[in-house]
Parts: structure tokens; sequence; C-alpha cells
């Protein structure tokens, strides 16, 4: 949808914009000589000369949307665009009703049509909340946590999370295997089928965030991404690609299930919720399935 968003924007913008230049260097100094023969040949009211300047409905429209339009073809592709939570994957971080802001120039400034990279900007670090193309369906947009970089060995057996970084060329020796650290914040504030849901803070390098665990549930082994000549639970990202997990680990269909994101799908860097609203389920046939019925101001700020 966001897609078909940009290509219409886009659409809107050249065409306003080339109505509005023929009508600038074609038309407008025509109606200006127009305007200076009749001068001539006649005294002339204020209406009676801004009725000959006047402009064509159609120039005078694109003349008023396309300053506007054009900003917000600009902004939305190349700085911020909004986005809202879908689900409760990456709880609790993100919840279902939150409005963030995606900032589009983190992972690089991309054409708004076919999202060919026009200037190197940055790339993803470990730890960032991302907004993707999900591999499966580009249509759709998915938001995780990036978990492994190109060349790293990701390992999440038991519910717990380790990881290998690559092997960089200057070093002497390779890093091995390590257990990224959490400690338990609390069990009960968050629930899932009726069972009481772990929370954790953890230490992903320099991001320190929570995630939740349920411990009711278990691996889904058997459902997971597989690699050739690995464990069923051990991923080597692949260059040029990254490893996401949602903060939701028991409840989030990320990278363990379908592979990797390459570096193309990449949309931006989630930065801040800029709103976040209450929803109640509702059963009334005029309304729908979900109302908004409050707004959560204490989650509005910069997203960790």
């Amino acid at each position: 949808m966001a897609a078909y968003f940009s290509i219409i924007l886009v659409i809107v913008t050249l065409v306003s914009g080339l109505i509005w230049a023929i009508d600038a260097f074609m038309f407008a100094p025509k109606r200006k000589q127009a305007l200076a023969k009749a001068e001539q040949e006649q005294s002339l009211t204020d209406e009676a000369k801004e009725k000959i300047l006047q402009e064509p409905a159609v120039v005078e429209t694109a003349h008023s949307i396309f300053p506007v339009i054009a900003f917000v073809l600009i902004l939305r592709s190349f700085l911020y665009e909004p986005f809202q939570i879908p689900s409760g994957s990456m709880m609790p971080t993100l919840l279902v009703g939150d409005f963030i802001l995606v900032e589009k120039y983190s992972y690089g400034l991309k054409d708004p049509v076919w999202r060919h990279k026009l200037v190197e900007t940055g790339e993803p670090k470990r730890g960032d909340v991302a907004v993707f193309k999900y591999p499966e369906n580009p249509k759709v947009d998915y938001i995780k946590r990036v978990i492994g970089l190109p060349g790293d060995r990701i390992v999440y057996r038991n519910k717990q999370l380790y990881i290998q970084p690559a092997c960089k060329k200057d070093e002497k020796s390779c890093p091995g295997l390590e257990i990224v650290d959490r400690n338990e914040v609390n069990r009960g504030e968050f629930s899932q089928d009726g069972f009481p849901m772990l929370r954790y803070t953890e230490h992903l390098g320099k991001v320190d965030h929570d995630i939740l665990i349920n411990p009711a549930r278990g691996e889904m082994l058997q459902a997971y991404f597989r690699q050739p000549n690995t464990q069923p639970y051990e991923f080597i990202v692949p260059k040029g690609e990254y490893f996401m997990m949602g903060d939701n680990r028991d409840n989030s269909l990320d990278s363990r299930f379908w592979g990797f994101v390459p570096e193309a799908n990449l949309v931006g860097k989630a930065v801040a919720i800029w709103i976040s609203f209450e929803f109640d389920r509702t059963d009334a046939d005029f309304l729908p399935k979900w109302v908004p019925t409050g707004v959560r101001f204490n989650r509005v700020g910069g997203i960790k």
C-alpha cells in the first residue's frame, strides 16, 4: 500500500509541476502580452486586467498543490515516514496502536519508486529497530530489531540468544560465540494465551532493550529457516543481508522462520513514537473491529 502511495505521490508531483512549468514559460508570457496590447488600445479596469491574466482552473490547481505535494514527497521519501504498528511482535518496545517515525536516510537515500540507492548514508547497526520490505512479499512492511550483521553467526537455543560477530580482515583472532546477557525485569506484566510472560532487559552490544519470553510455549525448531550444513537453531548471515528478530520472542514471525533481509529491502530506522492509541474490541456492526479509546501520552518519545 505504501509503495502505491509513493508512486501516486510521484505522479501527482510530476504532473502538477509540469503543468505549472509549461504555463509559466509558455502561456503566462502570452497573457502578459495580451494585457499590454489591450492596455494600449483602451483603459482597463482592475477587474478586466485580472480576467486577462487569470490562470486556467487546471493551472491554478497545479500552482496551488505543487509546492505542498513536492514538500510531502521529499519529506516522506528521503527524511521521515510515519508507520503504524499493526501487531504485538515488538512488545514491549512497541505496542499495537503506536504510530512511529522512520528515519528514511539512515540506511541510504533511495528513489521513491524503484528504490535504487542514490546516496550512501549509513548501514544498520546491531540493536537498531528497522522497517523493511518483507522478503517473501515486498508489498508488506515489517518492523523488527537488527540482531545479526553480515558475516555473523547467530544461535537461538532454549530461548537464549548467542552471537559470534563476523571476523574482520585486520583481526588476528576471530571472536567466539558469546551469550547475549539479559536480566529479568518482571513476570506477569504481559500475558499470552493466559500464561504470564517473562520480561527481560537484553544487553545487545551497546543497546539495552526489553524483550518478552513465554515460558509456556516451546521452540518451533521444525519451522525454522534452514541453511545447509548448520544446526536447526543456527544461522550464518550472508554478505549484504541482515538477521532480524522481534522483541516478543515467542510471538514474532522473523528471520528464524523465513531467513534474511537483503540490504535492498531496508526502508529505514524507527526513531520515535509520535502518538500512541489504546484500542478496544467492539462487536458493533457500524464500527470497526477495534476502536481507539484513549491516547497513551507516556509512550511518546524516542525508541531504544
